[in-house]
């Protein structure tokens, strides 16, 4: 559940992107990974070890990085906008890899366990660290980032978004700056995916450049299709099914990434919507029966 409490959250932020404003990025491993290896960078080069400030940290350089790579990215719609994204996050991807001194290389950097509230844990066994305290932090962290989403796009700048989505040229005929608005909502999806990042590293101990290769990225769209982007919650339905499917299968079938592609397929042509469109559309059908069986 540590792993699915992460992606939560980066998908929360990818959502805001994708569902609300309609850019699609296949490049947001790029900020889990600042998160992550900002995490590894604080407990094991600088010593900071509270959990709070290596979240604020993740938070402010995962803005800094967004703010010029967003500046140029929102400018373009479209294809044109994944793969500007998906080119930054090789770049990255390839950062990580050629600065074998500062980032470790293919064989990264550990991700030291931090303290929780100033409360140092390092006596408690590993596990009953990851099931008990840092289990229940991270679920803090989803509460609260779930309620902090849920304000955002049901604010003005919520309905702002949605406008631009629908017909920018509108938008911006009524006055809402439709590139300002994209900028935000990619630095606050920057910002999301920085602290699910931040949240894996010392889930997994160990950071590489795997975390930020383009089928992390691939991954995260494929959560957020398979759980319905049109819906609030899809994206962490689809997370959490995403996770369990993949667990379930590669202990049992080597090419689970197969498996994974045919469901993938099978969703956009029989199911567009994802899980909640599914489950949407059943639960309207039985309205309409028991209305129709209320009338009788």
């Amino acid at each position: 559940m540590l792993t699915f409490f992460a992606y939560a959250i980066v998908l929360l932020g990818l959502n805001l992107l994708f569902g609300y404003a309609g850019l699609l990025s296949f490049g947001h491993a790029l900020f889990i990974g600042l998160g992550a290896y900002t995490a590894a960078f604080l407990t094991t080069r600088f010593g900071v070890w509270h959990m709070e400030a290596i979240l604020l940290v993740a938070i402010a350089v995962a803005v800094l990085v967004a703010a010029p790579v967003g500046a140029l990215c929102v400018r373009y719609v479209k294809i044109y906008f994944g793969m500007l994204t998906l080119a930054f996050g090789m770049l990255f991807y390839s950062f990580l890899l050629k600065f074998y001194h500062l980032t470790g290389g293919d064989e990264g950097m550990r991700v030291l366990r931090p303290y929780l509230l100033g409360f140092d844990l390092s006596e408690t066994p590993k596990i009953q660290f990851l099931i008990g305290p840092y289990y229940y932090y991270s679920l803090t962290i989803l509460a609260v980032a779930t309620l902090v989403m849920w304000r955002i796009v049901r604010s003005p700048f919520g309905l702002c978004l949605k406008s631009v989505r629908e017909n920018p040229v509108k938008a911006e005929s009524l006055g809402i700056s439709v590139t300002r608005c994209r900028w935000y909502a990619f630095l606050i999806s920057a910002a999301y995916a920085s602290v699910g990042g931040a949240l894996l590293g010392p889930t997994i101990g160990q950071v590489d450049p795997g975390l930020v290769y383009w089928t992390q990225s691939g991954n995260l769209v494929f959560m957020a299709l398979l759980g319905g982007f049109a819906h609030f919650f899809g994206p962490m339905l689809g997370a959490f099914v995403f996770i369990f499917l993949q667990d379930a299968i590669m202990t049992v079938v080597p090419y689970w990434r197969l498996i994974f592609g045919i469901i993938l397929a099978g969703l956009v042509i029989f199911a567009p919507g994802g899980l909640m469109g599914l489950i949407g559309g059943r639960a309207r059908l039985w309205g309409e029966k028991a209305i129709g069986a209320g009338t009788r």
